[in-house]
């Protein structure tokens, strides 16, 4: 950073009083300019940049190193097409030249236990299903991080649970294999008109030695800053109004007050 180029953190918070961190470095400089990409490129994502994001993911953080989870890296048009279809139509699905599937996986243990003819009754339990998404949620992380180092550009897919049991039969997924989210992949295109969206101000998510809400009022000035950057993407909203509205009823989840049903069908019955 030099004098005249203001550090990372302006973006992400937009607060004139929180334009520095007391400590920074390369790395944190580039998670702060992490954006969601919708708009990318016609260029490949070659096998050299998959192998180096299935490391940096295979380099979180796992419970009990189960590492319960996998990926399914699809390229083929045709199944990129049907997949964007079940995930609520969104056409940059189609467009990324790499679409990656993160998977709860506890079938490679089934597997494993059957070979050895061992119990596996703890997979039953809610607890195994949420270390399976938690798993995959850690290392695709770490992949986004690695594809930004790379020049690439991400944006997760919450909407591949949307029509989870389709998804299952379009990737052949075992039994207690779940896709948990996508993640598209590919080289940003500038013309995007996209930037680094503001976070809520830190004291409404720090949390010191015990839960306090008490800076909740804080949040109508991030509202507010978030709606300034959207109009400056021909958008128009703040944060409230979405968050509300995201979570009014059943019907906003677009199927996926069924997940427990779909979690079942997959032999994940999470008791």
């Amino acid at each position: 950073m030099t004098a005249t180029t203001p550090h990372p953190v302006s973006s992400r918070y937009r607060d004139p009083e929180f334009t520095t961190l007391p400590r920074t470095n390369l790395t944190v400089e580039l998670q702060l300019a992490h954006r969601s990409v919708r708009a990318f490129l016609d260029a490949p994502v070659g096998d050299e940049e998959l192998t180096t994001l299935v490391a940096a993911a295979q380099s979180a953080s796992t419970s009990s190193n189960l590492q319960a989870w996998s990926v399914i890296a699809v390229r083929d048009p045709a199944r990129r097409d049907r997949l964007a279809t079940l995930a609520g139509d969104q056409d940059f699905i189609r467009r990324a030249p790499l679409f990656l599937v993160w998977l709860a996986d506890l079938g490679r243990a089934a597997r494993l236990a059957a070979s050895q003819r061992a119990s596996l009754d703890a997979t039953r339990y809610l607890e195994s299903t949420i270390l399976g998404f938690v798993d995959a949620s850690l290392a695709a992380q770490n992949a986004v991080l690695a594809a930004e180092s790379l020049g690439l550009g991400t944006v997760f897919v919450g909407a591949i649970r949307d029509a989870p049991d389709a998804v299952a039969a379009e990737l052949h997924l075992p039994d207690r294999v779940f896709a948990t989210f996508g993640l598209a992949v590919g080289v940003p295109d500038p013309a995007e008109s996209a930037g680094v969206k503001p976070r809520l101000p830190q004291q409404v998510v720090l949390h010191r030695e015990v839960y306090d809400d008490s800076d909740d009022s804080l949040i109508g000035d991030y509202d507010t800053r978030l709606a300034q950057y959207n109009a400056e993407h021909s958008r128009s909203a703040g944060w409230i109004t979405p968050v509300l509205k995201r979570l009014a009823d059943r019907d906003s989840l677009k199927g996926r007050d069924r997940l427990r049903d779909h979690l079942r069908a997959q032999g994940l019955p999470s008791q």
